[in-house]
């Protein structure tokens, strides 16, 4: 009984958290919220890029070619399909693929 509880104060919250912009700007979104919109997403992505390569060893074998192989899938997925589902899921699976079965 007490984990309902939990999930229906969580799913109250979440709704909560989700439905307050709409509430509070109802219809007129402020500039400076579009701009976020607009330049958070690629900082974003950029970000979590260099976080995944930080670890790289380039002076000791594979030098970093699994991730950098990885990485041109995904932007090569990316350029050509334009879908990040696809892209990322490509990447994933060109990455596992080498650092099992090539490197």
């Amino acid at each position: 009984m007490n984990e309902m509880v939990l999930v229906c104060v969580m799913a109250a919250v979440t709704f909560g958290l989700r439905a307050l912009p709409f509430l509070i700007f109802r219809g007129r979104t402020p500039k400076y919220i579009s701009y976020l919109g607009e330049v958070l997403p690629p900082a974003i992505i950029g970000m979590l890029v260099i976080y995944c390569l930080k670890d790289i060893q380039i002076s000791s074998t594979p030098f970093g070619l699994p991730e950098l192989m990885a990485a041109v899938c995904v932007a090569g997925l990316q350029a050509w399909k334009r879908n990040s589902l696809v892209s990322i899921l490509g990447g994933t699976i060109v990455y596992m693929l080498l650092i099992q079965a090539v490197f």
